[in-house]
């Protein structure tokens, strides 16, 4: 991340209520504009207070938590709202569960929106956490999930397409298991076919766009941070052929229908593509260290901060969970100056001890949890 875009307005969140999510108090909290950094001992709830501010741009849990289980215990449900600024626009967003129900609900501006997903990445939020070490280390499914989120937030057209693709996926897949138990037909499968590669080439094209883009910029980055061997990113599609996507997509998924048949799966589509990560010339995921595949991962944090600043034309709200865990102080230090580079907007930074927070953000006012209470 360069001095590009340092002048940026930031997207703030100028107040958050909380009322029965997780552990935290019920409260109705002001923020300051650079934000906070949140001190206290781990199982207080430093984290759940991160998760909260990022449900308000996910609509669900970051940790893949079930919306019934970030229920407090004995609430019937939870709330959240906030009030958000970017640039001279300001915005107030409000979201709820009911437990009994299993509803969700959102409001922007007191309205509801036509679809609970028009709410979706209304509050562009990036975070930078220990477990982000899976984005590298894990299998594909951790990032497409990783371009999914940040391409959604950043653009209706693939958001869209996105939930579309899913919902034909999840037809044809119920099409082939009823016809593994002796019902139904192949035309029912194929049905499904046009649908998925219409919204399923928008996934790919955007995906590999942004790849194409940012490789060089990850590569960049990494060695920024401290890597010496030569890293990079590529995304890798399963199409049958090439040019058109649209019509490649096509002719992969009748090229495996007959093993679709056989297995009851869909094994062709954006849903079994991979974004593949290199050091050296070989898989990140399998060769690389440990530190390196942090490595990695941060500088996959700070392009996803740097996509969602140029969309929105403002610097996104950072949350940063104890984000220098098992880094030596040399790589430490460069994430930080990387950070500081773009200005750093309106920061949430969570660790254990005072003595823990970076100089860099000795001046953001502290807050203290216990219990789930937060004291400022």
């Amino acid at each position: 991340m360069s001095q590009e875009g340092a002048d940026d307005p930031a997207v703030i969140v100028s107040s958050i209520s909380l009322a029965g999510f997780r552990n935290l108090a019920r409260a109705k909290i002001e923020i300051p504009r650079s934000g906070a950094v949140l001190i206290g001992e781990n199982g207080h709830g430093k984290t759940n207070f991160l998760e909260a501010l990022y449900y308000l741009q996910l609509l669900r849990s970051f940790r893949g938590a079930l919306d019934v289980d970030v229920v407090g215990f004995g609430e019937d449900g939870f709330h959240l709202g906030a009030s958000v600024e970017a640039g001279s626009v300001s915005t107030s967003l409000s979201i709820g569960f009911e437990r009994a129900s299993r509803r969700k609900k959102a409001t922007i501006d007191g309205k509801k929106p036509p679809r609970l997903s028009d709410a979706f990445g209304h509050v562009p939020t990036v975070m930078f956490s220990p477990r982000d070490a899976q984005l590298v280390s894990g299998g594909p499914s951790e990032r497409r999930r990783y371009l999914d989120i940040m391409l959604a937030a950043t653009s209706r057209r693939y958001l869209h397409a996105l939930h579309s693709y899913r919902l034909a996926l999840q037809q044809r897949n119920s099409a082939l298991r009823a016809v593994m138990r002796g019902g139904g037909s192949e035309a029912e499968i194929e049905v499904w076919e046009p649908a998925m590669a219409e919204h399923g080439a928008v996934l790919v094209d955007a995906r590999a766009e942004w790849s194409g883009l940012r490789a060089g910029e990850f590569g960049e980055l990494c060695a920024a941070i401290g890597e010496t061997d030569g890293t990079t990113l590529r995304y890798r599609a399963r199409l049958a052929g090439s040019g058109d996507t649209r019509a490649a997509l096509a002719a992969s998924l009748a090229e495996h229908r007959a093993i679709d048949l056989r297995r009851g799966i869909t094994h062709a589509g954006p849903h079994r593509d991979e974004l593949v990560l290199e050091l050296g010339g070989r898989e990140m995921r399998e060769f690389a260290s440990a530190g390196q595949q942090r490595t990695g991962a941060i500088a996959l944090r700070m392009l996803e901060a740097a996509t969602l600043r140029e969309s929105r034309g403002a610097k996104p709200v950072l949350l940063l969970d104890d984000p220098f865990a098992e880094l030596d102080s040399r790589r430490s230090a460069a994430i930080l100056a990387l950070l500081a580079s773009s200005g750093f907007g309106q920061t949430f930074l969570c660790v254990p001890k005072a003595e823990e927070i970076p100089v860099e953000l000795s001046r953001v006012q502290r807050w203290s949890i216990q219990a789930g209470v937060i004291a400022q």
